[in-house]
């Protein structure tokens, strides 16, 4: 793999986790918002990754699939992207606000299936396999500058 194939792959990476990241950012805006334009209240938002495969990546040549143990060929992954954004079905929770012009009949309001551990959760991870990218690439240009010098 060529470094412009590694650096490919690690700014996939970082572009894919960007994605996750403002979705998490969205769900956590959205925590309180009981009336969207769509009706009803938000839903919270995923985003699905998939990995890249050698004929989809824009800068790599055709490498044939590696083989691994016991024979089997797995395809070698060229990078991640983010196919879509998953809308959670599952319902929000239930308070008693009988004031609220958005109760229901028995003085209930839907909010939104946002949990704010669960979102903290996740954005501490999509920020550390962010992080994790951007050292990876950092190492790579060192590495890089390093060959450069050697007479």
């Amino acid at each position: 793999m060529s470094f412009f194939d590694s650096m490919s792959v690690l700014s996939s990476g970082l572009v894919a986790e960007q994605t996750r990241m403002n979705t998490i950012s969205d769900n956590i805006a959205n925590i309180n918002t009981t009336q969207t334009p769509q009706g009803g209240p938000y839903q919270r938002a995923e985003a699905v990754f998939q990995s890249i495969e050698n004929s989809q990546f824009p800068f790599s040549p055709p490498i044939p699939p590696t083989p691994y143990p016991g024979g089997v060929q797995q395809p070698l992954s060229n990078g991640v992207e983010v196919i879509s954004i998953y809308k959670d079905p599952t319902p929000g929770r239930l308070v008693y606000d009988p004031r609220n012009p958005l109760a229901n009949t028995s003085g209930y309001v839907r909010y939104p299936n946002v949990d704010l551990v669960t979102e903290m959760s996740d954005m501490m991870s999509a920020t550390r396999a962010y992080s994790a990218n951007v050292t990876a690439i950092n190492s790579l240009k060192t590495t890089a500058n390093q060959a450069l010098t050697i007479k």
